[in-house]
């Protein structure tokens, strides 16, 4: 099958630049691709992932991929979707983000005998002369066309900064070295970045005379409008520092039954013919497909053994035996519980509530437990008594679980 037709049965592509022009390209010549990941943190999260796994399937089907660190764009800031500055970070803090995020890369993609590449902007950002780089590359931008992209246009009701408003500009400037250094054809990214992708190709077009191309890929929701990739705790980063493996295998296997499909296409390598036959489960059958997800995108990520770690430890909790398991973990100090907190208060700050209204329906409906004793009421107070070695166990419903140990000053 052509790479770009299975990106797009599995629903990797939102918007594209001359469709017929690129499936033909690819489906003729092997071609070189990038995607811009900017380091502002020490690790990407589920969100990124998609992006990553679209280099993947590129690469699979004999493209070469280029995953472009963003250590020079990072220094400005993408505005997009912003209502604000983002936080500036100083080079140090950039060099360390842009380390650990490499690791990441390595799990999805293989580096060896350059077929994939792994950049970063900052080796020609950073040595710009700005009056040359104004006569050459910003001649070829209008201010008035640049203004009427979402991202200006949503900022300037609140302030947009001069610095902000180059880095358009500059990633334009990052597919136009990539054209000339490595031959790049095309590059993808999430579908808010549409209006900083589609300067980029235009350049090349102006500068080189030569067409290149633009794809992006949906903003994953979840079923119930939420991000993809957010839970009440935070991000659901790749890091295992950040985000325990368990946690990371319980956040596929609690993904709401209306999302299973839609993510075994995205976060797997699974066939398009094996997730078809997935489709056809239906209510408590649909545990299987969760457990199949969870298992292989925890696998990639974090490796065989991890996964099968987190299986067990999940099929533990299920079986009631879980107080040896590897379950997530929330220290709190022992003065909190010197009056006693309510349970309404405590599901909601373990994050197995989103909300405190959510935490009360949750007890009135049956389904919050501490140590296997089921909440009878909102009013229900948790104390030190309840804590049996210094630990509570915590569940919401049948799948969430967490504990909770105490420590002192």
């Amino acid at each position: 099958m052509n790479v770009y037709d299975e990106l797009v049965q599995r629903g990797f592509v939102q918007q594209v630049s001359n469709e017929s022009a690129l499936r033909a390209l690819l489906e003729k010549e092997k071609i070189t691709c990038y995607i811009g990941f900017d380091p502002t943190a020490t690790s990407l999260h589920v969100g990124n992932l998609v992006q990553i796994m679209a280099l993947a399937h590129m690469q699979r089907a004999g493209h070469r991929p280029i995953a472009l660190m963003g250590g020079g764009t990072v220094m400005i800031g993408d505005p997009s979707g912003r209502t604000e500055l983002r936080q500036l970070l100083t080079l140090e803090q950039i060099t360390a983000n842009a380390a650990k995020i490499r690791e990441q890369f390595s799990r999805f993609i293989s580096f060896e005998n350059d077929k994939a590449l792994l950049i970063n902007n900052a080796d020609w950002l950073l040595k710009l002369n700005y009056v040359e780089f104004l006569r050459d590359i910003g001649r070829h931008f209008s201010v008035n066309r640049m203004l009427a992209t979402e991202a200006y246009k949503t900022r300037l009701e609140t302030g947009l900064t001069f610095l902000e408003f180059n880095y358009q500009v500059l990633q334009a400037y990052d597919y136009l070295m990539l054209h000339r250094r490595y031959g790049c054809v095309l590059q993808m990214g999430g579908n808010d970045q549409w209006g900083n992708i589609l300067p980029g190709a235009d350049l090349v077009r102006k500068v080189e005379n030569k067409e290149v191309f633009a794809l992006t890929t949906p903003l994953l929701t979840t079923a119930s409008g939420q991000k993809m990739g957010k839970t009440a705790a935070g991000a659901v980063w790749l890091s295992a520092e950040k985000f325990k493996p368990y946690d990371f295998y319980q956040y596929w296997i609690n993904v709401d039954d209306r999302d299973v499909i839609k993510l075994l296409r995205l976060y797997t390598f699974l066939s398009l013919a094996e997730i078809a036959k997935l489709e056809k489960l239906q209510g408590a059958e649909l545990r299987t497909a969760k457990e199949l997800l969870a298992s292989e995108v925890t696998t990639l990520l974090h490796g065989k053994e991890e996964a099968e770690k987190a299986k067990k430890a999940a099929h533990a909790l299920f079986s009631h035996e879980g107080e040896g398991a590897e379950i997530p973990t929330m220290r709190l100090n022992s003065s909190r519980f010197a009056q006693g907190m309510k349970a309404i208060d405590l599901f909601h700050l373990a994050g197995l509530s989103p909300s405190k209204s959510e935490a009360r329906r949750l007890i009135e409906g049956g389904g919050a437990y501490v140590n296997r004793r089921r909440i009878e009421s909102i009013e229900d107070v948790i104390t030190a008594a309840d804590f049996e070695d210094d630990a509570l166990l915590l569940r919401a419903g049948k799948k969430r679980y967490l504990k909770v140990v105490v420590e002192d000053d």
